[in-house]
C-alpha cells in the first residue's frame, strides 16, 4: 500500500503520517519511511546534528503496526495504551530509510499487543513491545 491508501486506514495526516509504504506478509506488517532533511522534528532535536527523536521512531512503528488491525478499525480508533522494553540500538538521520516489521503477540478485547522492531540498512535501530486500545469513535 502507498501513502494515499493508507490515508484510509490511518487517521494520521501530514505531518504526522510516517509511512511512506506498507504491505502485510503472513501476519507481518512491513513497512518502510524515508526521513527527510525538512522533518518538523529534526529541526530542533539537535541543531547541528540532526537525530530522530525516539518516540517518532516509537511512532514509525505503531503507524507500521495499522495493517495488523485494518479488520478492527471500522469505527474505531487504536490509541496507544502502552510501550514496553523499548531499546534503542542505533540513531537514525535524515536521508535513512526505516523498514518496520510488527506482529500481534497477544489480543485481549480491545487490547492488542504487538511485538515490533525497527532497522536501517538492516541493523536494527530500535524495537520493543506496543499496546493499542482499540476505542470508539465519534460519528
Amino acid at each position: 500500500m502507498n501513502r494515499e491508501e493508507l490515508k484510509a486506514i490511518l487517521p494520521h495526516r501530514e505531518p504526522m503520517l510516517l509511512i511512506d509504504e506498507s504491505e502485510l506478509v503472513d501476519g507481518v506488517a512491513k513497512s518502510s519511511y524515508t526521513i527527510r532533511e525538512d522533518e518538523f522534528f529534526l529541526r530542533g532535536h539537535f541543531p547541528g546534528n540532526p537525530i530522530v527523536p525516539g518516540v517518532i521512531l516509537c511512532e514509525i512503528m505503531a503507524q507500521g503496526s495499522v495493517l495488523l488491525m485494518q479488520d478492527l478499525l471500522k469505527g474505531h480508533l487504536a490509541l496507544y495504551a502502552g510501550l514496553n522494553n523499548v531499546r534503542f540500538k542505533r540513531s537514525v538521520r535524515a536521508g535513512d530509510t526505516v523498514v518496520t516489521e510488527s506482529r500481534v503477540v497477544n489480543r485481549h478485547g480491545p487490547l492488542i499487543e504487538v511485538e515490533a522492531r525497527a532497522k536501517v540498512n538492516g541493523e536494527l535501530c530500535v524495537s520493543g513491545r506496543l499496546s493499542f486500545m482499540l476505542t470508539k469513535t465519534e460519528d
